[in-house]
Formats: C-alpha cells, sequence, structure tokens
C-alpha cells in the first residue's frame, strides 16, 4: 500500500497515535536521567565549593590554561562522568556547573561526550563482549573523545569562537519562573504531554516495567527521591 504523507498523518487519528507513542516511549527512556541531573547539578551549584572544582580540575577558574592543563581537565571529564554514571542527557545540566567553576570548554565537552564510556554501558558491553574486549573499547572511546574535545577546543580558539564562561550567571543569581512565552509554551507542552498519556493508558500499550532491569529500579528509586527533594525545596521557599 501507498505510504500516507506528512499532511495525511498530521490530519489522521493514527498519525497522532504513532506521535503520542514515540513521545511517550522516549520520555520512558530518559526522564529519571534528566531528573537526577537536574538535581545533582542544583545540590553541586549551591553546596560544593568553588575551591572543589579547582582542585579536581586543574587550573579551573584561570583566565588561561596551558595545554597540559587542558589536557589534565579533559582527561578529567570523563572520570567524572564515569563515577557520576547518570548518562548524557543528565550530564548536560551538570556541565554547565562545569562551565560556569570555570572548567575549560575542552573538559565540558569531553564531560558531556562520556555517555559512551559510563559504568552502565562498560557493564553491558562486558556482557556482549567480555571485559577484556569492554575495557579495550572503554580505552578507544576515551581517547576518542579526548581528542576531539581538544580539537573543537583549540579549533574554536583559532577561529575566535572559544565560548567565555565570564559572564556566566549562577544558577542561584538567576531568575526563574518569569511569566513569559517560555511559561506559556511549557503549559501548552505539559497538557499535551498530559494528553499523550492518558491516550496510551487507555490504548493500553504493553509496558516495560516488568522487565525493568536492577539499574532501572536503582534510577526510578533515585528519581523518586529527586522529586521528594524538589517538594521540600518548593515547601520551605516561601521562608526563606
Amino acid at each position: 500500500s501507498k505510504e500516507k504523507s506528512w499532511k495525511d498523518k498530521i490530519a489522521s487519528k493514527a498519525g497522532w497515535h504513532q506521535v503520542a507513542s514515540r513521545y511517550t516511549m522516549e520520555w520512558k527512556m530518559v526522564w529519571k536521567d534528566v531528573t537526577i541531573g537536574f538535581t545533582v547539578a542544583g545540590i553541586i551549584a549551591v553546596f560544593v565549593p568553588t575551591e572543589f572544582f579547582q582542585s579536581l580540575f586543574i587550573g579551573a577558574g584561570q583566565e588561561s590554561n596551558s595545554f597540559l592543563q587542558i589536557l589534565a581537565q579533559t582527561i578529567v571529564g570523563p572520570v567524572a562522568a564515569f563515577f557520576t554514571f547518570i548518562g548524557s542527557m543528565g550530564n548536560i545540566p551538570l556541565a554547565a556547573v562545569l562551565f560556569g567553576q570555570g572548567v575549560s570548554f575542552a573538559g565540558v565537552m569531553a564531560f558531556i561526550f562520556s555517555d559512551l564510556v559510563v559504568f552502565p554501558v562498560l557493564r553491558i558491553q562486558a556482557q556482549y563482549y567480555g571485559w577484556k574486549m569492554a575495557i579495550y573499547i572503554l580505552i578507544v572511546f576515551l581517547c576518542a573523545l579526548v581528542g576531539v574535545s581538544l580539537v573543537m577546543h583549540y579549533g574554536l580558539d583559532l577561529l575566535g569562537h572559544l565560548p567565555d564562561a565570564s559572564g556566566f550567571q549562577s544558577m542561584t543569581d538567576r531568575e526563574f519562573f518569569n511569566i513569559d512565552y517560555t511559561f506559556f509554551l511549557n503549559l501548552l507542552f505539559l497538557a499535551l504531554t498530559a494528553a499523550f498519556i492518558v491516550w496510551q493508558f487507555y490504548k493500553k500499550e504493553k509496558s516495560m516495567s516488568a522487565n525493568r532491569s536492577l539499574g532501572d529500579w536503582i534510577l526510578l528509586s533515585l528519581s523518586i527521591v529527586a522529586y521528594g527533594w524538589l517538594a521540600i525545596g518548593v515547601a520551605v521557599l516561601p521562608f526563606l
């Protein structure tokens, strides 16, 4: 049969059901990582002193860094990502915190690229290929992401487009929840999300909750703790 055009799909119930299915499926995959990532980023931004980042990332906060300092930051970035093991979606807010603390662009990019060298991925690769091959893949990915991060850093620096963190505003100094166009867009997409979830529920799509691994249960538990932390923060905010 002839495949329907996008105009036919956007005007049909079946087309919107495909959108709802894909939308909810994607969010099922990433909502825990995003929740934990933003929660950890907020905690680090508020409670972890700048001196910690300067000691962990050599040369962080300085106006200029030597090649060895940038190389060291680029290597430390993946190591830090390995122990957070949140994944690329959750690493983005953490990367913003690192950039605001003066970590070089190369170090931040290496941290973001480290999605493929986190422990859960290493464990899965070991199950398929064995630990020897998994460690080899880890080393190859690590060398590749360090090299790419350095090339991006010095390439943008050569072109005069290297991002500057001097004008970076910390999370504690920013204003959130302003009544502007983003507020109304958030309301719109929250309503759309709720509609898609309800639609999928009544369609009785097959759930994957019964097949959750131990790692999924750990992430789910941490996500619930994160939302509890958020609820406590919202409750005490009027009294601060």
